[in-house]
C-alpha cells in the first residue's frame, strides 16, 4: 500500500530512499537493447502480442524519424517476453518506403493475426497476415493492393485526411473486422478542440481479401484536438475510440457501435511520467490496448532508455554514438489498467514494474534466445527476407556485464541440464546460469564450442544443480574476453515436472467462523507460484513500509494504531483477502474501524468477487491518522460454507484497523474458555430467532460472553454461567431487547 501519507506523518528521507532503491528488478521497458516505438497490441487465449516499429536506424543526432521495420513480441505471463526480431522490413519489400505506427488483431474467423501498417508519412495503408507473430507475413488482398493508396494502388484513397497513417484493426465478437486510420489537419478534414474529423473507419470483408468502400464512416469526436493514433477496443458491449491529442495525451470516447458516433469521455493516459518526472521527453504518445486472461493492458512508448531514466543503460544509436536524441529514440513499455463501475476508463498509472506475472515460466521448452524479463549488455540482430521467418540472434557484449533475466521460473522437482544453441568465434566464451542476481548462486556453466564464426551454430549442453521449485529470478550471464564474439539462437532446460501453484490460505491456518471481528492485518497468507488463486493482496509496491514490524516479508503496509495494528499507506485499487466460514445462511452486519487524515476516502467489501453491503465513506477522523472511528457498511447476505472476503480500497489514504461480519462487539470470549465455541453459538442463534440467548457486555462495552436465561432471572443465569461479581449489560441476539444486570458474588 502506497506510502504517500507517510510524508504527511513525518517520514520523508527514508521514504524517498526506498523509492529510488527499488528499480533493480523493474520490468519496463520490455526491451532495453534497441529503440522501439508506436506499439500495437492484441491477444488470444495463449499469448499477448505486441508489435512495434523501430527507431534503431536513426543516427544519434537525428532531427527526424528513420523508421523501416516492424518487430514482434509475445508473452504468456506478461513479464517474460519473446522478441522475434524484425517480422517485416520495408528495406527489403518492393514498393514500400517505410513502416510507421501499425495495428494488430487476431481474427476469430480464421485464427490468423493481421497487421495494418502505413507506408511512411502518407503513402497508404497496407494489410498483411500470418499464422504466427513470427511470420511470414503476406498481403492477402486481391491483386496485392493496399487498403488505402493513391491512384490504382489502393482500394480507396486518403479521403482528404491530412496524414494518411497510424492505422488500427479491430474484430468484433461476431467476427466482423474493421480498420481505421488518420491524423493531422486539413481544410476538408479539420482537427480542432471539441470537433475533430480526422479519422475514417471501414468494414473488412470476412475473407480478408477486400472491403466495401461504401462502408466508410467519419469518426468525429469532441474533446481535445486530435492528432493521430485512432484505436478501437470493446469492453462489456461498449466500444472505445482512443486517440493521441495535439497536447500529447491519449483521450477517448465511448459508443454503442464500432462505427460511432462516439461521445468524448476524458483522458485515459497523460504524457508518461512517474512520480512527477516525465519519462517521455515531453514528446509524442502512442498506445495499443488488449485484454488478456481477464486483465486489461496498454502498451505505449516513452523515452526511458534514451533519457537514462532510473539508471537504465543509455544504449548508443545505430551509428555507435552515445546519448542519442531522445525525441527520435523511443522505448516500449506496458502497464495494466482498469475501468470504473460505469465503464469509463480509469486514467493509467505508469510504473517501473509493469504488469504482475500471471503464471509461472516453464523452463522445459525450447525458447528463442531473446526470451527474458530484463536485459543488460546485449544487442540483437535479425536476418529477415520476404516470405521467411527471420532468424533473430542475441549478441552479448561479453567483456562487460552482460545477461538476460527470466522471472518466476518453475523448475519443479529439479532441472538436470541446460542446452544452448550458440555460435562462438573465440575460445573461452561461456554462459553461467545463476539465481537471484547476475552474481548470485551459480547453478552451472556452459562452455561454448568455438565454431569459428558467429554464423556457424552448435548445441552446447551442461549440467546444472540447485534449480528446483520456483526460482524468482534466473540469470543467463555471458562471459568472454571480447565483445560480440558469440551469438545465441535458442536455449532450454532438461528436468522433471513443474510445481502446481498453491492457493492463498487463512492467516496462521485458522479459518475465522462468523460472526467475527477480524483484524485487517490478519489477511490471508499468499500461496506459491503465479496465478490469480495465489495472491492474497494487491499492493502498489513490494515492500511493507509500515512501522508495526509485522509480516515484514510481504508487501502490505502494517502500521501501529487503532487496537494495536492497522493497514496503512493505502491507495485506490489495493485489496486484501480473508478466508472465512459462514455457519448458516443469513444476513451479517458489516462494520469497520478506520481512520484518515484526508478530507474523505473510502473502501468496500466483496465476497467471492461480488460487492456486499455498501461502500464505506470515511471523512477526516484526525489530521495525523491516529483517531479511529467505527463505520457501518450495511449487511451482507451470505450462504453457509467457506467464502473469501475481499477488502477493496476505493479511495486513497485510509487506515483500516478491523472489520466485523455479524453483530459482534469487541473480542468474543466465553468465561473460562479461550476457544471460539461461543461464536458458533451466536451464529446458530442468529438464524434460530431465539429470544432467551443474550450477549453479555462488561461496563466498558466489551463483549465477554453469552448466556441463555431459559426462564431464569438474569443474575442467577449469569452466576451459574461463571460470570464474576459485577455489573453487566445483556442484549438479545436479535438486538430487540437489552437491560442491565448484576452478579452479587
Amino acid at each position: 500500500m502506497r506510502a504517500w501519507n507517510r510524508f504527511v506523518q513525518g517520514c520523508a528521507s527514508a521514504c524517498l530512499a526506498f523509492g529510488l532503491g527499488a528499480s533493480a528488478f523493474a520490468y519496463n521497458p520490455i526491451s532495453t537493447y534497441h529503440y522501439l516505438a508506436d506499439p500495437g497490441a492484441a491477444a488470444d487465449d495463449e499469448y499477448f502480442y505486441i508489435i512495434t516499429d523501430s527507431d534503431d536506424p536513426a543516427p544519434a543526432n537525428a532531427s527526424g524519424y528513420e523508421i523501416k521495420a516492424l518487430y514482434g513480441f509475445r508473452s504468456k505471463d506478461m513479464q517474460n517476453w519473446t522478441d522475434f526480431g524484425i517480422i517485416y522490413d520495408a528495406r527489403k519489400v518492393d514498393g514500400v518506403d517505410a513502416i510507421w505506427a501499425s495495428g494488430i488483431a487476431k481474427n476469430p474467423n480464421d485464427g490468423r493475426l493481421y497487421i495494418v501498417f502505413p507506408d511512411g508519412g502518407g503513402g497508404g495503408i497496407v494489410l498483411i497476415g500470418a499464422d504466427s507473430i513470427a511470420g511470414p507475413w503476406t498481403n492477402p488482398l486481391n491483386g496485392g493492393k493496399r487498403l488505402i493508396g493513391w491512384g490504382n494502388a489502393g482500394i480507396s484513397d486518403c479521403d482528404g485526411i491530412g496524414w494518411c497513417f497510424d492505422p488500427a484493426i479491430f474484430f468484433d465478437d461476431d467476427g466482423q473486422g474493421y480498420f481505421t486510420f488518420g491524423g493531422g489537419d486539413s481544410d476538408s478534414r479539420p482537427a480542432r478542440d471539441n470537433g475533430s474529423d480526422i479519422f475514417n473507419i471501414y468494414k473488412l470483408d470476412k475473407d480478408m481479401k477486400s472491403y466495401n468502400p461504401g462502408t466508410k464512416t467519419h469518426l468525429k469526436i469532441g474533446g481535445p484536438q486530435a492528432m493521430e493514433a485512432s484505436y478501437i477496443h470493446k469492453y462489456k458491449n461498449k466500444y472505445y475510440l482512443s486517440y493521441s491529442t495535439a497536447d500529447l495525451r491519449i483521450a477517448y470516447g465511448m459508443s454503442d457501435s464500432p462505427m460511432g458516433p462516439y461521445e468524448y469521455k476524458g483522458i485515459f493516459m497523460g504524457n508518461p511520467n512517474i512520480g512527477g518526472q516525465n519519462i517521455n521527453a515531453n514528446n509524442n504518445n502512442h498506445h495499443g490496448i488488449a485484454e488478456f486472461k481477464g486483465h486489461w493492458y496498454v502498451a505505449y512508448h516513452d523515452r526511458r532508455i534514451s533519457n537514462g531514466y532510473d539508471g537504465l543503460e543509455k544504449i548508443p544509436a545505430e551509428d555507435g554514438l552515445p546519448n542519442p536524441n531522445p525525441a527520435f529514440h523511443r522505448s516500449v513499455s506496458i502497464d495494466e489498467f482498469t475501468y470504473n463501475a460505469d465503464g469509463t476508463m480509469k486514467e493509467l498509472t505508469f510504473t517501473k514494474e509493469g504488469p504482475e506475472q500471471l503464471e509461472n515460466f516453464d523452463p522445459y521448452d525450447w525458447y528463442p534466445a531473446l526470451t527474458s524479463s530484463k536485459q543488460k549488455g546485449i544487442r540483437s540482430r535479425s536476418n529477415w527476407a520476404p516470405g521467411k521467418v527471420a532468424e533473430h540472434i542475441l549478441l552479448p557484449l561479453s567483456s562487460k556485464e552482460s545477461w538476460i533475466r527470466v522471472s518466476g521460473v518453475d523448475f519443479g522437482t529439479a532441472a538436470t541440464g541446460f542446452t544452448v544453441e550458440a555460435a562462438s568465434a573465440a575460445a573461452g566464451n561461456k554462459i553461467e546460469i545463476r539465481t537471484g542476481s547476475a552474481s548470485g548462486t551459480l547453478a552451472g556453466t556452459c562452455e561454448l564450442k568455438n565454431t569459428g564464426s558467429k554464423t556457424s551454430f552448435e548445441q552446447n549442453t551442461c549440467e546444472v544443480e540447485g534449480l528446483k521449485g520456483i526460482v524468482n529470478y534466473l540469470f543467463l550471464v555471458f562471459k568472454g574476453s571480447q565483445d560480440s564474439t558469440m551469438a545465441i539462437k535458442a536455449w532450454g532446460f532438461e528436468g522433471s515436472g513443474t510445481t502446481p501453484p498453491t492457493p492463498h490460505s487463512a492467516y496462521e491456518g485458522k479459518v475465522v467462523t462468523l460472526p467475527a471481528k477480524i483484524e485487517a492485518e490478519n489477511y490471508d497468507v499468499p500461496g506459491t507460484g503465479r496465478g490469480s488463486d495465489v495472491k492474497s493482496y494487491n499492493d502498489a509496491d513490494s515492500e511493507n513500509q509500515g512501522d508495526a514490524e509485522f509480516r515484514t516479508d510481504e508487501g502490505v503496509d502494517v502500521v501501529l494504531g487503532g487496537t494495536g495494528k492497522a493497514i496503512g499507506y493505502t491507495s485506490e485499487g489495493e485489496w486484501l483477502l480473508y478466508t472465512v466460514n459462514v455457519p448458516a445462511d443469513g444476513e451479517y452486519a458489516i462494520k469497520a474501524s478506520a481512520s484518515t487524515g484526508m478530507e474523505s476516502t473510502s473502501f468496500k467489501f466483496q465476497v467471492d468477487g461480488k460487492d456486499v453491503g455498501s461502500e464505506i465513506t470515511v471523512p477526516q477522523t484526525g489530521e495525523d491518522w491516529s483517531v479511529y472511528k467505527e463505520f457501518d457498511g450495511g449487511k451482507a447476505t451470505l450462504t453457509a460454507g467457506e467464502h473469501v472476503v475481499k477488502l477493496v480500497i476505493t479511495g486513497n489514504n485510509v487506515n483500516v484497523d478491523w472489520f466485523s461480519l455479524g453483530d459482534v462487539t469487541g473480542e468474543v470470549v466465553t468465561p473460562g474458555d479461550s476457544s471460539r465455541t461461543a461464536l458458533k453459538a451466536v451464529a446458530a442463534n442468529l438464524n434460530s430467532g431465539a429470544f432467551s440467548t443474550y450477549r453479555v457486555y462488561n461496563v466498558k462495552g466489551k463483549l465477554v460472553g453469552i448466556v441463555d436465561l431459559n426462564g431464569k432471572k438474569a443474575a442467577s443465569a449469569l452466576s451459574e454461567a461463571g460470570f464474576d461479581k459485577g455489573i453487566y449489560m445483556l442484549r438479545s441476539v436479535n438486538g430487540n431487547k437489552k437491560f442491565m444486570a448484576s452478579v452479587a458474588k
